[in-house]
């Protein structure tokens, strides 16, 4: 399994993408993106109010989280992990706003599995800069999030995607794959 932790707008899915098309076995892709578009409607609040316990995103940029959200992610999780334990190949597209925090909670789901955890850094104008071509995020997500998401976070990869191409990325994650994987205790 691999999962590639960073901001928004970092380049995580442009990695996966590649990582699909380099690598020689098929690899199933899942993201925090397609786990939040999942939620009912009224769990992807805006700007105002608690979302119904699910996720806001605020004007600033900054990004909250119910209790009905956690929940819900962690049966996510677990899901994905019962996928991998059934002999999938995983990648995951995630955005650890909590940091470390974000880390132990796969750490637990992913118990007993070989796990690739790879930074996806990018600095912070270049990604405000993908933010405003994409369209579909709210300025300023990039930014606030650049540093926190990988706050206590360890690694066994770090790549950047500020100056790097994607496919450069996902060959260079394929290759450390390709050495193996140390397991992690939960």
């Amino acid at each position: 399994m691999i999962v590639l932790n960073g901001a928004s707008s970092s380049g995580k899915s442009g990695i996966v993408r590649c990582l699909q098309a380099e690598l020689p076995e098929p690899w199933l892709a899942y993201g925090c993106d397609s786990f939040v578009d999942s939620l009912p409607a009224r769990m992807r609040g805006g700007g105002g109010g608690d979302g119904d316990g699910g996720i806001v995103f605020a004007e600033d940029g900054g990004v909250s989280v119910g209790a009905e959200f956690r929940a819900l992610e962690a049966a996510w999780m677990e899901g994905i992990a019962a996928m991998a334990r059934a002999g999938a190949r995983i990648v995951v597209d995630e955005v650890f706003l909590g940091g470390a925090e974000s880390q132990r909670r796969w750490l637990r789901a992913l118990d007993g599995l070989d796990v690739l955890w790879v930074a996806v850094r990018c600095e912070p104008g270049a990604a405000a800069g993908r933010e405003i071509a994409r369209g579909d995020r709210t300025p300023g997500t990039a930014a606030a999030q650049a540093a926190v998401v990988h706050e206590g976070v360890v690694y066994d990869l770090e790549v950047d995607t500020t100056h790097t191409e994607s496919m450069a990325c996902a060959r260079t994650i394929a290759a450390r794959l390709r050495q193996g994987v140390a397991p992690r205790p939960a």
